[in-house]
Parts: C-alpha cells; sequence; structure tokens
C-alpha cells in the first residue's frame, strides 16, 4: 500500500513550485497590457453598458427561476428524484478525484496546460509560426485569444476543465448508457453555456470591439437581446431581408385544394411537356415548407419543373386553437388525401411522393395503409428525405424523451398546440455553439448587424405543432419504437405493418445529419419489402438536401452492392461529386419516362380551372 502521510506536504511543496515556475514564466509579460489603453471617459461609458446588460440579465434569470418554481414552461428537464440521483454520482465522481492520488493527477494536468500555454506564448526569434497549444477549439480562432498571457491561460483552462467534465460524466458510475448519453448531451450544453468567448470580460475580441466603438456594440446588443426577450426566440438573422412571395419562396403556382389541416399548390409548368406522373411533396409540419423552394437558384421545386415534371406542394397549416384535437391520423389521412386529389385532378392512375423529415415517417404510415387498404398502386414510387422509422439510433433527440422531459414539455403547451419556438429552441440545442452561443457572442456582445441569410430565416420562421400529436410522436415513435413493430401502432382503425410495403424507394441520408441520423434512417429499408436505392449525401439535414447540381458543393455516394450495414454502404461505395439530384431523377424516370403535354389542369389556373390563390398561399403566411 503506497504511503499517503506525507502527500498534502508534497501537494504544498508542488504548488510552490508550480506558483514559483508561472511567475517565472510570466516575467517577460510583465510590463504588457490586456487591453489598449483608454481614456477615464471611455471606460466609464463601458462600465455603465456593462452593468445595464448585467442588470438586465440578472432579472431575466430571477424571473425564469420564478417560471421555473411555478411550474411554468420554464421548469427543469428531470425531476427531483432523478436530479438527486444524478446529484449523488457527481458527488461520489468528486469524491474520488479528491483523493491524494486523483488530486496530484488532475494538478499536474492542469500544470502542465498552464506551462504549456505560457510557454508557447513566450517570445521566440526563431519561430516562423505560432506554436500550436494544448488544446484548440474554433471558438478561440482569433489571435486575440493568443495576444495575452492572460487570454491563454483563460480559454486553454476552460478546455481543460471542459475536457475534464466529459471524462467525468463517462466514468460516472450507477448510470445505464441512455442516461449516460442524456448526461453527456446536457453537460455539454452547460459547459457551452460558460465558455469565456460568451462573456465580454473574458473575450478579447469582444473587449477590443468595446474599446474601438466606445461601447457602442453593448448597446446596440442590448436592444438585440431585449428584443429577442420580447419575442421569445434567438434572432439569427435580419427580419425584415424577406418576404414571402416576393423574394423567397417565388415559384409560380395556384393553391388548388384546401383542407382545415393543408393547403395544396400546383406549380406552374416550365417545359412543353411533362412526365405524365406528377410529384406530390410532403415537407415537414415542423417548419415551412419553402425550404424547398428558398430562391430560384436553391429551389428543388424550380429546378424539377425545369427537367419536366408535374410538382405538387404541400403547405401545412401552423397549429392554433382549432387543431387541438389532431393526432397523427389526421396527417396520415391528409396524405391520403393529398394524393387521391392529386390523381382525380390530372387523370392519373398514380403519383411520385416524396416524404421530407416527419413527413416521410408519416408517408411510410401511409404507405402501409395504401397496401392494407387495397390501394398500393396509388403511389409509384416514394422518395424519402432524411426521414426516419426506426427511432433505435435517432440521436441526440433522443435526450429529450424521458416521462419527465415529455412531461415538461406537456406543460408548454398552450390551447391544445405547441408554441413553435419551444421546437425551435431545442434544435438550436442540438448545435448550441453554432446555432446559440454564437449569435449571443455576435449579436449581443459584438453588436453586429443581423445578416440577409435566406436559410437562416426559414430555420427562424416556425411553426406550431398540435399537442395531441406532439406527445403520441415522441411517446409512440421516439420513445416506444413502435412504427417497426408490426400491429404496434393503429391508424384510423387499421394496424400499420411497414413490412408489407412494396413500393419502390429512394431513401436519401444526411452524412453529417443531427436531427436524423444516416444510422438512423438507413434502418428504414430494413422494414420495407419493396426494392429500395439508398443514397448518402454529403452534409447534413437541411444543406444535405437542399444541393443545387449548379452550386458544385459537397458529395454524394452510392453502392450497387448489398450491404448489411451503412459501415458496410460506405466502405464499398462510390463517391460522386456535386449534388445526388440528378442521380433521383434517373431513378425517378426509371419508373417511367412516357410525357405528356403541359396544357389544359397541368398549367393552373387556366381556361375552365377554379383555383383557390396564388402560391405560396395563406397557410404559410400565418403565424
Amino acid at each position: 500500500m503506497t504511503d499517503t502521510t506525507d502527500q498534502p506536504d508534497q501537494l504544498t511543496q508542488m504548488f510552490r513550485q508550480q506558483v514559483e515556475a508561472a511567475q517565472t514564466m510570466m516575467a517577460p509579460f510583465a510590463g504588457g497590457a490586456m487591453l489598449p489603453q483608454v481614456g477615464s471617459d471611455e471606460m466609464e461609458q463601458w462600465t455603465a453598458v456593462a452593468t445595464n446588460l448585467q442588470a438586465q440579465w440578472a432579472q431575466f434569470q430571477s424571473e425564469a427561476m420564478q417560471r421555473a418554481q411555478d411550474g411554468g414552461p420554464m421548469a427543469g428537464w428531470m425531476d427531483p428524484a432523478q436530479m438527486m440521483t444524478l446529484a449523488q454520482g457527481w458527488a461520489a465522481q468528486w469524491q474520488k478525484m479528491l483523493d491524494p492520488q486523483s488530486q496530484m493527477k488532475a494538478w499536474d494536468d492542469g500544470v502542465k496546460v498552464w506551462q504549456a500555454a505560457l510557454g508557447k506564448a513566450m517570445p521566440n526569434a526563431d519561430a516562423s509560426e505560432p506554436a500550436e497549444l494544448p488544446h484548440s477549439d474554433k471558438r478561440f480562432k482569433d489571435e486575440k485569444w493568443r495576444g495575452h498571457p492572460a487570454y491563454i491561460l483563460i480559454h486553454q483552462t476552460y478546455l481543460m476543465i471542459a475536457e475534464k467534465a466529459r471524462e467525468l460524466v463517462d466514468t460516472m458510475p450507477g448510470l445505464d448508457e441512455d442516461k449516460r448519453e442524456q448526461m453527456r448531451f446536457f453537460s455539454e450544453a452547460m459547459v457551452d453555456a460558460v465558455s469565456p468567448a460568451n462573456f465580454a470580460v473574458t473575450n478579447p475580441v469582444v473587449l477590443q470591439r468595446t474599446i474601438e466603438t466606445g461601447g457602442q456594440n453593448l448597446i446596440k446588443g442590448m436592444e438585440h437581446f431585449l428584443n429577442d426577450l420580447r419575442r421569445g426566440q434567438l434572432t439569427h438573422t435580419d427580419a425584415n431581408a424577406f418576404k414571402l412571395g416576393e423574394n423567397i419562396a417565388v415559384t409560380p403556382g395556384k393553391v388548388v385544394h384546401e383542407t382545415p389541416i393543408y393547403q395544396l399548390i400546383q406549380y406552374t409548368p416550365t417545359t412543353d411537356k411533362v412526365l405524365e406522373t406528377p410529384l406530390l411533396i410532403f415537407p415537414p409540419w415542423i417548419n415551412r415548407f419553402y425550404i424547398l423552394d428558398l430562391n430560384e437558384k436553391k429551389s428543388f421545386v424550380r429546378w424539377a419543373l425545369e427537367q419536366g415534371i408535374s410538382v405538387f406542394m404541400v403547405s401545412w397549416k401552423s397549429a392554433d386553437t382549432s387543431m387541438a384535437e389532431v393526432i397523427w391520423d389526421d396527417y396520415v389521412r391528409a396524405q391520403i388525401e393529398a394524393i387521391d386529389h392529386v390523381r382525380e385532378r390530372l387523370d392519373v392512375e398514380a403519383v411520385h411522393a416524396i416524404g421530407y423529415c416527419v413527413a416521410g415517417t408519416t408517408l411510410a404510415a401511409t404507405l402501409s395503409l395504401l397496401v392494407q387498404r387495397g390501394g398500393a398502386d396509388k403511389v409509384k414510387s416514394a422518395t424519402f428525405f432524411t426521414a426516419q422509422v426506426d427511432f433505435e439510433k435517432a440521436g441526440e433527440l433522443l435526450n429529450f424523451v424521458d416521462d419527465t422531459q415529455i412531461a415538461a414539455l406537456e406543460k408548454m403547451t398552450t390551447d391544445g398546440y405547441v408554441d413553435g419556438r419551444v421546437m425551435a429552441a431545442t434544435f438550436n440545442m442540438l448545435r448550441g455553439t453554432d446555432l446559440i452561443w454564437n449569435y449571443v457572442v455576435n449579436n449581443y456582445l459584438l453588436g453586429e448587424d443581423y445578416p440577409a441569410f435566406d436559410l437562416l430565416h426559414w430555420n427562424g420562421d416556425v411553426t406550431n405543432l398540435p399537442a395531441k400529436w406532439h406527445q403520441s410522436y415522441l411517446k409512440d415513435l421516439y420513445r416506444d419504437n413502435k412504427l417497426v413493430q408490426p400491429g404496434a401502432i393503429e391508424v384510423d382503425g387499421t394496424p400499420i405493418d411497414l413490412t408489407k410495403v412494396k413500393t419502390p424507394t429512394y431513401i436519401q441520408a444526411g452524412k453529417e445529419d443531427h436531427i436524423a441520423p444516416a444510422e438512423s434512417v438507413w434502418r428504414l429499408q430494413d422494414h420495407f419489402a419493396g426494392p429500395v436505392k439508398f443514397v448518402l449525401a454529403g452534409s447534413g439535414h437541411i444543406a444535405g438536401v437542399v444541393n443545387p447540381p449548379e452550386a458544385k458543393k459537397y458529395q454524394f455516394w452510392t453502392n450497387e452492392n448489398e450491404a448489411e450495414s451503412l459501415a458496410d454502404f460506405v466502405a464499398g461505395a462510390d463517391e460522386h461529386p456535386g449534388s445526388w439530384w440528378p442521380n433521383w431523377l434517373e431513378w425517378i424516370k426509371s419508373h417511367g419516362s412516357d410525357k405528356v403535354p403541359a396544357k389544359g389542369k397541368r398549367k393552373p389556373g387556366g381556361k375552365g380551372d377554379t383555383v383557390i390563390e396564388d402560391a405560396p398561399g395563406r397557410y404559410v403566411m400565418s403565424r
């Protein structure tokens, strides 16, 4: 057994030695200043603005805590019993870390970081490039983070502590893997929140901007901050830069059908002849449909029209009190109704259907229902954009579907629907550094103007969700994974069995998708009985889908051989540069290339054709 009686003295001696070493290394910088010299008037102005910001934030925190105590929308994700269990786990880990040997190791690790950081900050006339620091992160890439040893110590120490926090979760005893993954997620969220980049006094880029502008950046940032508090949502882009139907969602078309849940848009053809079988697109009702019609250069709709396809788009209504009783069955029935309406309108036997994200999940159930009711031939082919049916590997969103968190979400219900801002905040949390804290720094601390970015505008254009649908979706699909259990779910009185679906299927997944992970999307083909083509696209949930050929961005992978897993698929896949859209078009044409003249009701709003209004319609305008 190791004798530990003299270890406190060893730690004391080590501390003294390392302090002396740090003092020695700091000596060359003793006369340096962390900030440029400023006059008293400017510093007074900066202090006043900073104090104001701090007071406002403290008030907001107080209000949030009160709402949490009242069980309101800001209530925590975990109940007291869970929090106590996790706290005990943390305490056990910290106690373990406080034994003498662990203390010495932790101290030694910290000293190494400090020594390396300070040592590499020392002037070196022989070095042509800055020395590499022990830890790196894109949040600290600006050279100002290396401009003074104090800033090096701040961000390098933070990154070291973040690393230790991750190790703590990974080694915490008494947790099953699901709970451990949940702890990883929320621990990472907390670590991101306390980054020194997020605070004016510890961010040299912000401090420099403050000196340069006399604090005007913080005054402007306060305006942004308060406006976001008023609207209850983080702003990513200039709200006045885009207007539906004018410079976004501008592809010409008509609303040709309407129900209390959706409008059906038919787009005006741009070719003299079109494929006989039309295309019907079901976008997710979690977002607005115009992600597929952002502008002329990015629009999947416009591109499909140019390829000679008759295109229909469903525009879902953002939920309000009138949709309080809407459940998943209603969305399945709506898809079948839309399919039948297009068939009747154009007098065709079938449609090509696309389901994006949650609408793709629903399309799978729709196909099963059609099979069992003798209507499988109504859909000639089905395409799935980043859609899941098997939720066992559904990724980070699984961190939000235990009973406690579902109950917390239920408390956020307003008049039968879930405010779209709740879902937006959830999705932002999945990429907190990029979608939350990056904008906190840019908008609130640096006081930068909002960019005019159509994709970010769409991302912030939230939709409300029917509460009953939302609850059952989280419980039945995400939590209990019932959709892939034959007969476990009924829709409109009919048990759903995906193994009966024989419709030719094209599945697109995003290699870096964090909402519908590629491994989860891959599993869709395991549950269908028909022919399936799987394509893995570069990028993620949005950019992996919205990737027009003219952009010449990213790549995609195909594999004509049998593959047992996504890893096997990738190992034997052929990589192709650019967009996967032409590959999809070739596949669509392989299921029928006959063309018909683009006249009559193929041109919506023509002579004798009754339509409701111009695209993009009223439903997408509603807030």
